[in-house]
C-alpha cells in the first residue's frame, strides 16, 4: 500500500481543481500525479476505467473517483475552516446548489465553451442561459459576501472552478455583465493564497515514478 494516499489530477480541470482546494485546506497530504488528459496512465485506468479526474486512492486501497466525494472525505477528517458548516442554510442546502452546479450549469457551459462539440456552430445561446444561473449567484452574494453566509463552504469552493472556466471562456463578456458581486466574489478566490497553492503547476507524472507531494503547501517528490 502507498504511504500517503494518490490523488490523479489535471491543473485546469474544475472538479479536479474542487479536489485539490478540499485537500489542502484540510491539511491531509498525498501524493498528486498530474496528468495529460490525451495519454492517460494505465495505473489510472486500472483504478477507475471512466478515465476522468480527480481520482483518489486511499492508503488502504479505496478508489474514491467523484469530486465531491473526494472533498467530503478530505474535509471529514479535517475541517479547520468549517467548509462543512456553512452559517446559513446548512449543509444540505449547499449540497443541493453544488447538485444544481453539476447538473444544470456544467451541461450549458460545457456547450457554450466547447460547442463543436455538441454539433454547435455557436454556444451563445447556452451562454446566455447560463447567465440567467448566474445572476440567481449575483444575487445571492448581495445578501452575503458567500454563498451561504459570511465565511467560505463547501459550495463556494465546488462551485467557484467552474464560475473561473465560464468567466475565462470570454472574460470581456463576463465582466460587462451587471453580476459586480458574482465578478468581486470570484475575483477574491482566485486571488487567495489556497487558490495560488492548488494550482502551482507540475510536470506530468511518468508511471513507475514518484510523485508530488501535496496538501501541506509542499511541491517536492514524495520521496524527497
Amino acid at each position: 500500500m502507498n504511504m500517503l494516499p494518490v490523488l490523479y489530477s489535471f491543473r485546469r480541470c474544475p472538479y479536479a481543481m474542487r479536489a485539490r482546494l478540499a485537500i489542502a485546506v484540510s491539511g491531509h497530504v498525498c501524493e498528486l500525479r498530474e496528468i495529460v488528459l490525451r495519454d492517460k496512465p494505465p495505473s489510472l485506468l486500472a483504478a477507475s476505467p471512466k478515465g476522468t479526474v480527480p481520482v483518489l486512492i486511499n492508503t488502504d486501497g479505496r478508489v474514491i473517483d467523484q469530486s465531491l466525494d473526494i472533498m467530503l472525505w478530505a474535509l471529514g477528517q479535517n475541517d479547520p475552516e468549517g467548509w462543512l458548516a456553512p452559517g446559513q442554510g446548512g449543509l444540505h442546502a449547499a449540497l443541493a446548489l453544488i447538485a444544481r452546479c453539476d447538473d444544470e450549469f456544467k451541461p450549458l457551459l460545457d456547450r457554450y465553451k466547447y460547442p463543436q462539440r455538441f454539433g454547435l456552430d455557436t454556444g451563445l445561446a447556452h451562454r446566455d442561459e447560463a447567465g440567467l444561473w448566474l445572476q440567481g449567484l449575483d444575487k445571492s452574494l448581495q445578501a452575503s459576501p458567500f454563498l451561504f453566509g459570511n465565511s467560505p463552504s463547501l459550495a463556494d469552493m465546488a462551485i467557484a472552478p467552474f464560475i473561473r472556466q465560464f468567466a475565462h471562456t470570454d472574460k470581456d463578456w463576463f465582466q460587462a455583465q451587471a453580476w459586480p458581486c458574482l465578478q468581486a466574489w470570484l475575483d477574491a478566490w482566485m486571488n487567495s493564497p489556497l487558490f495560488e497553492q492548488v494550482m502551482k503547476k507540475y510536470s506530468p507524472w511518468r508511471e513507475g515514478t514518484q510523485g508530488e507531494r501535496f496538501g501541506d503547501g509542499g511541491q517536492t517528490p514524495c520521496g524527497v
